[in-house]
């Protein structure tokens, strides 16, 4: 018999004797909380999104869709990013205006190789003002988990006011959940023992999140 079906048997005997319960999941569970806290319009809870995002040492910039490239290019060079990577469906214009070496979400890519990237941009699914929180879910956008763990440096665009809002109940609306879902609330942080934080051990040790406001398909004109 192995771990797994001693594990399961313990968990028959523990059930034996407890009737069925057939109440549907919806209402299994009584969920009157508060689904956000206060009243904001948009333009408020984007700024508290802000807000949050710079507590969590996560840096933020604002642009209009037009300006994005531009940005973006601004926020590559000012790292030395010469080794880019780019989810497969990441708007091209995005990045137009930059000169990088651009590296494909490969299936076959290994930890070591996208070790050596310098810098990952993506989408997002949503973004959680109250909480300060970036949600990712595999889009094409966004591309796989460890494309966002494994570097050093994730540029974030997230198009406001639409993908943003105030709870983790509203994101959670929008969400599927049989999708890969990661949440991200700053850059990666942990401390030891005696309280010494360290930046950079299980994802970017810099996160940056760019609030794009207009349709960011239509990039400035280049000059």
């Amino acid at each position: 018999m192995s771990s797994r079906d001693r594990v399961l048997g313990r968990v028959r005997r523990a059930l034996a004797g407890v009737p069925e319960d057939d109440t549907p999941y919806e209402q299994a569970v009584v969920r009157d909380y508060l689904r956000r806290h206060g009243e904001r319009d948009a333009e408020d809870t984007v700024e508290l999104l802000a807000e949050n995002l710079v507590d969590y040492r996560a840096v933020v910039h604002r642009a209009d869709a037009r300006d994005l490239p531009l940005l973006i290019t601004r926020l590559l060079e000012a790292r030395g990013s010469g080794r880019v990577l780019l989810p497969p469906g990441l708007p091209p214009e995005w990045t137009s205006a930059a000169d990088a070496h651009w590296v494909q979400d490969r299936a076959v890519s290994t930890p070591d190789e996208l070790d050596r990237v310098d810098s990952v941009v993506t989408g997002c699914a949503v973004a959680i003002a109250e909480t300060g929180t970036i949600v990712l879910d595999g889009s094409p956008d966004q591309g796989r988990r460890r494309i966002t763990l494994i570097p050093d440096h994730h540029i974030c665009v997230v198009h406001v006011p639409d993908q943003v809002v105030s709870s983790v109940p509203e994101a959670l609306e929008r969400l599927d959940p049989t999708r890969p879902l990661t949440w991200i609330s700053g850059p990666s942080a942990t401390s030891d023992i005696e309280l010494d934080r360290v930046e950079g051990v299980h994802g970017p040790r810099t996160l940056e999140v760019v609030l794009v406001s207009g349709d960011p398909r239509t990039p400035k004109a280049q000059e």
